[in-house]
């Protein structure tokens, strides 16, 4: 007599943990390794973060040894990348107070909602119109370049659905360009302050560049090398960009779901609720509250870039080389002309703003 799966009984909880333990391990293994090398000097200079040396090892194991450990770390490598990840968002609320818009005033927060949104829409339209790019693909490389680099990439890939290798070409534009900034940013400040072309104080420079440099680490690298305070007013600029986080992915959901849903014209597309991004801004409220212990609010911070780390390393495990190939020049192009956009209109956006507002 033949039994269906649907009568046999469920898998116990305990059951689920052990099958997702080896995949657990793994990601945390990769994770730990990119952790324990992101503070070498050469890494740090570059401001190549835990987080991008965890997808970089990710990627490597994954064509290397990966296929033949997929059928028992599978699952564990999916909890990782779906929510571990979203754990991470959370829990990233803790590195900003809603005091820090207060540093930067109404016009940091200005110029960092005008660039997120241009660069975001110039994302959306050139990479599909010009660039042929899937939608999906432009929208993740369009969120990493106009909020916080890799992990708005990988925030918004439940609200677009992107693929892990759309995912990995994504944040490997931020990499890229990123990395190019941290060079030319300080390089232009120097110049700019021989030849006297723009009003540009280190305070100013610190709000442009906080307000269109991808990562995190390459807003501090970039800004400490021209002073500390431009890193400091650099880093709580990028920080309120990155607090407009939540609300971005929210009005995506809601901008995606108006267009329909492919194949069934007439009918619209299910919102996808990103219950995470609540859950960052309320983690961020309470920390503005300060009510939380200095030691615990540390620990939590380490603990969120651990997960966030083994996301990353599950992403990296699950992209093959071929699918990097596969996405060709486009998505390259599309990051150039985006970085050229933070560049050039960011800078606009910045002295407009600034003569604005006096």
């Amino acid at each position: 007599m033949n039994t269906s799966a649907a009568a046999q009984p469920s898998p116990t909880t305990a059951q689920r943990w052990r099958g997702r333990l080896p995949g657990l391990l793994l990601t945390g293994a990769v994770a730990a390794a990119a952790m324990g090398l992101a503070p070498l000097p050469w890494l740090q200079a570059h401001g190549i973060s835990a987080l991008t040396l965890a997808i970089v090892l990710g990627i490597a194991v994954g064509n290397i040894v990966y296929l033949r450990l997929a059928a028992h770390a599978s699952a564990g490598v999916g909890f990782s990348k779906h929510w571990l990840l979203r754990a991470g968002i959370v829990l990233y609320g803790l590195r900003l107070t809603f005091q820090d818009i207060g540093q930067v005033g109404v016009g940091g927060v200005l110029i960092d909602a005008l660039v997120l949104t241009s660069t975001f829409a110039l994302a959306w339209w050139a990479g599909t119109r010009w660039f042929g790019l899937d939608k999906e693909s432009a929208l993740l490389i369009g969120a990493g370049s106009s909020i916080c680099g890799a992990a708005a990439v990988m925030a918004a890939e439940p609200v677009v659905r992107g693929r892990a290798e759309q995912v990995t070409v994504a944040v490997s534009t931020v990499v890229v360009f990123g990395t190019l900034a941290m060079f030319l940013y300080p390089l232009l400040y120097q110049l700019n302050l021989a030849h006297g072309w723009l009003p540009m104080t280190a305070q100013a420079y610190g709000v442009f560049t906080g307000s269109t440099v991808h990562e995190v680490a390459q807003v501090v690298a970039a800004g400490r090398a021209v002073s500390t305070a431009a890193a400091d007013t650099a880093v709580i600029a990028k920080m309120v960009r990155v607090m407009m986080l939540a609300p971005f992915l929210i009005g995506l959901s809601m901008l995606l779901a108006r267009g329909g849903t492919p194949g069934a014209p007439g009918q619209r597309a299910r919102i996808v609720v990103p219950w995470f991004a609540f859950g960052f801004v309320a983690v961020a409220g309470l920390n503005s509250l300060q009510v939380l212990p200095a030691a615990i609010v540390s620990a939590a911070i380490d603990l969120d870039t651990v997960l966030l780390a083994m996301a990353m390393a599950a992403l990296g495990l699950t992209t093959h080389a071929s699918a990097l190939r596969r996405a060709g020049m486009k998505p390259l192009l599309l990051a150039l002309l985006l970085f050229g956009w933070l560049l050039a209109g960011g800078l606009g956006i910045n002295l407009g703003v600034h003569a604005l507002l006096g």
